[in-house]
């Protein structure tokens, strides 16, 4: 009987860490891939391949993929079962983040639906300037007097999102510098900024913590019990 106890006081400590590795994974999904559930309460136009105007709703945003100088963004159904669009995004640099997901839209003709322009999500200072095709950018330039991030081209695959040329465009179709759109962080916080783009694993520590304790105690529990049925 003795050793029964003791083997099944270890298998339920085996048990707790499965549960807790289980877990892990879970607790970077969101800060990696930055999901966010946002509902529009009016129609929305959206770039990338698959690009079109999205009904008043609940949509499901995440990064599918961080490159050093671009992010591919994807845009799921509430239930996260069908993929609108794959949207090819550049990081842009703001000054203050907040406690909350932003979204930025660019002026609109009359009766048209709002343009997204960017997301920033909570507590992220790099948010994602999301690239229009470059017809529909000169148009969305010509609304707002400024420079709009564009592509010559929209593939047909969104992997080939990953190394399609972007430019800056006017509202007279010239390229000019991605900068006039998006702004470069501050030197001293580039290395954070690149930082942000990568999983991090700080959240891990009070999982790793907690299964210390759980190994703790599930040793204390056996070398007690021993004891007491030597």
């Amino acid at each position: 009987m003795k050793q029964i106890d003791r083997f099944k006081i270890v298998m339920l400590t085996f048990c707790l860490f499965l549960v807790a590795f289980a877990f892990l994974p879970n607790a970077n999904a969101d800060e990696w891939n930055r999901k966010t559930i946002v509902t529009f309460s009016g129609p929305v136009e959206v770039p990338g391949v698959g690009a079109q105007t999205l009904p008043a709703g609940t949509y499901v945003f995440k990064i599918a993929d961080s490159l050093a100088d671009r992010h591919i963004v994807q845009i799921f159904n509430e239930d996260e079962t069908h993929v609108f669009t794959t949207i090819l995004a550049i990081p842009n640099y703001r000054l203050k983040s907040t406690d909350k997901t932003v979204m930025t839209f660019r002026e609109r003709a009359e009766g048209q639906p709002e343009a997204i322009r960017a997301w920033f999500y909570p507590g992220h200072q790099w948010g994602e300037e999301f690239v229009y095709p470059k017809y529909r950018a000169v148009e969305l330039a010509k609304l707002t007097n400024e420079p709009v991030l564009a592509i010559a081209e929209l593939p047909t695959e969104p992997e080939a999102l990953k190394e399609a040329p972007v430019e800056a465009v006017t509202p007279a179709g010239e390229e000019v510098p991605m900068a006039q759109v998006v702004e470069a962080p501050p030197v001293e916080t580039a290395s954070a900024a690149q930082a942000e783009s990568m999983p991090e694993t700080a959240s891990e520590m009070p999982l790793l913590a907690l299964m210390g304790l759980l190994s703790l105690g599930a040793g204390f529990a056996v070398w007690t019990y021993s004891k007491r049925t030597a």
